[in-house]
């Protein structure tokens, strides 16, 4: 594929770029202000704010800006669509899994028994949801699972909570989707590949340090726990 024989201005990048946060930001902002279900603005932003429309808008629109604006003709425009779908493949993978194991869980019951076990347990639940992000972070080496299923596990939990409780439980969450990267996650061998380094290397540096991180964040989350 020929190179660009020009490169859009900062403004038209700027604008493409931010597009859809500006819909979907938007769209929050409208349903916060206007409660009315009936008025035509909110209809058509709640439609073109919706995070699957905005993005693709955002598409659309930047092949515009960014492929017809930098010389790219229609053949190339396609082709650079097309290679794209490679990468955001295993990430799709990723999700779905995670998404269809996450549903196996919960419709096993297993967050009312969680949830049953908290309730007469003094176990706090911040604590709980970060471990079990946690051990499906070890297991699978995926974040993005260990969040999507933490969630769904919790889900029970937090409805008796509070917004700021259920906020916290989020970050716990979080937290603990991140403990310790290792050999069977994507993003090891990301790091590993693209800095030279052994795996040795990689475990004492970017294991550790995400370790790190997953630790500092629950010890956050519970003392501002202590506060709410």
């Amino acid at each position: 594929m020929a190179r660009p024989v020009r490169r859009p201005s900062f403004a038209v990048t700027l604008a493409t770029v931010l597009l859809p946060v500006v819909l979907m930001l938007g769209k929050s902002l409208l349903d916060i202000v206007v409660d009315d279900e009936q008025n035509p603005g909110q209809i058509a932003l709640d439609f073109i704010g919706t995070p699957l429309i905005a993005l693709l808008l955002a598409v659309i629109v930047a092949m515009f800006t960014f492929g017809r604006g930098s010389g790219m003709d229609r053949e190339q425009i396609s082709a650079s669509l097309g290679s794209s779908l490679g990468p955001i493949a295993g990430i799709l993978l990723i999700v779905g899994a995670g998404g269809g194991f996450k549903q196996v869980l919960v419709d096993t019951g297993i967050g009312k028994v969680l949830g049953d076990a908290i309730a007469g347990s003094s176990i706090s639940p911040l604590l709980l949801a970060w471990l079990v992000a946690v051990l499906i972070r070890l297991a699978t080496g995926s974040a993005t699972v260990a969040t999507i299923t933490a969630s769904g596990i919790m889900a029970p939990v937090a409805e008796s909570m509070s917004t700021g409780e259920t906020s916290l439980l989020v970050l716990a969450i979080g937290a603990g989707s991140l403990f310790f990267s290792h050999v069977n996650d994507a993003g090891f061998w990301l790091v590993k590949e693209y800095f030279g380094l052994t795996v040795g290397q990689t475990i004492k540096s970017w294991s550790i340090m995400e370790t790190v991180i997953s630790v500092t964040g629950i010890i956050i989350v519970l003392v501002l726990s202590l506060f709410t």
